[in-house]
């Protein structure tokens, strides 16, 4: 397979502050459990599978995780299956973590954390992964007006040496624009997709001209978002992987990819071979005409 060749380096590289990535990451969302993240009753996962994927993802060339101490199921958590699968982690990896949001035991959501709140969320994550430190940390603010409070709890923290950088995640360009004043922000990490959210499109491009690294989830599920793919696929994108001998998948996150050299694409999954195929999406390069009808369909998208 492609990806067994080439693996995550072949989509490139980008700088997140001053550790390099493979701009192909790994999501952990939907470790913990199979079928739609967050679900009451979720089963989990086979811890074993979530190991063998986490440790494939990393053979593969995957070498920035993104993770969430409120990504859990019942008796499964995201960040001690990657502690457990990648301990003690190679040089290099780079695992990002979100604060703001969390979860009681039971799985019910929690109001979003005040700034006094912050320090423990990092400490539990701190704690769950293993690390001494936090390589990234994005402050999820949703339901949030001003941000400058809580980032800058954590930019204190960074100062601190338990952050190494910090990033910002469901945000508007105003968000961007009130971090910045408090601390470099290394990355906007947003609902975005092939045909979805087009109206993330300007917010794309202002952080590629500032040198932020734009990460966007569900750039595959789309408006399908926890509970992943569904629905009938657009016929330009059959089109356009049938002309490639891909699956529409990676049509999809190629698409993403090639919105511009800073953007770092994060596919979850618990199959290893929906692993590989997203991997292989590093290498498949669309040509000046498909992604021309790509962009027609995604200009045309009805906005969600």
């Amino acid at each position: 397979m492609t990806s067994d060749l080439l693996g995550a380096a072949a989509a490139g590289t980008w700088t997140l502050g001053d550790l390099t990535v493979n701009r192909i990451g790994f999501g952990a969302m939907r470790l913990p459990q199979y079928g739609q993240a967050f679900a009451p009753g979720a089963v989990p996962r086979d811890r074993e599978q979530a190991i063998a994927v986490l440790r494939r993802a990393v053979e593969l060339g995957v070498d920035h995780i993104d993770t969430a101490a409120f990504y859990f199921s019942r008796l499964r958590s995201a960040n001690e299956l990657i502690n457990r699968a990648l301990a003690p982690y190679p040089a290099g990896l780079v695992i990002a973590t979100k604060v703001g949001p969390s979860r009681d035991p039971s799985g019910e959501w929690l109001p979003l954390a005040t700034p006094e709140q912050l320090r423990g969320q990092v400490e539990e994550n701190l704690r769950q992964l293993g690390r001494d430190h936090l390589d990234l940390v994005n402050l999820r603010v949703a339901g949030l007006g001003s941000i400058t409070e809580h980032f800058g709890v954590l930019a204190g923290l960074r100062d601190a040496g338990l952050i190494r950088h910090l990033g910002i995640s469901n945000a508007r360009p105003e968000h961007l624009a009130q971090a910045q004043t408090v601390a470099p922000v290394v990355c906007v990490q947003n609902a975005y997709g092939f045909a979805y959210r087009r109206g993330q499109d300007a917010f794309v491009d202002t952080c590629g001209e500032q040198g932020v690294a734009f990460v966007p989830f569900f750039a595959i599920a789309g408006a399908g978002r926890e509970a992943g793919t569904g629905g009938d696929e657009h016929e330009e994108v059959l089109a356009i992987a049938r002309d490639h001998g891909a699956s529409p998948v990676r049509v999809r996150l190629a698409w993403a990819l090639r919105r511009g050299p800073h953007v770092l694409v994060i596919p979850g999954t618990g199959s290893p071979d929906h692993l590989e195929d997203n991997v292989a999406a590093g290498a498949l390069r669309l040509t000046a005409d498909e992604l021309s009808r790509l962009d027609a369909v995604h200009r045309a998208a009805p906005e969600r």
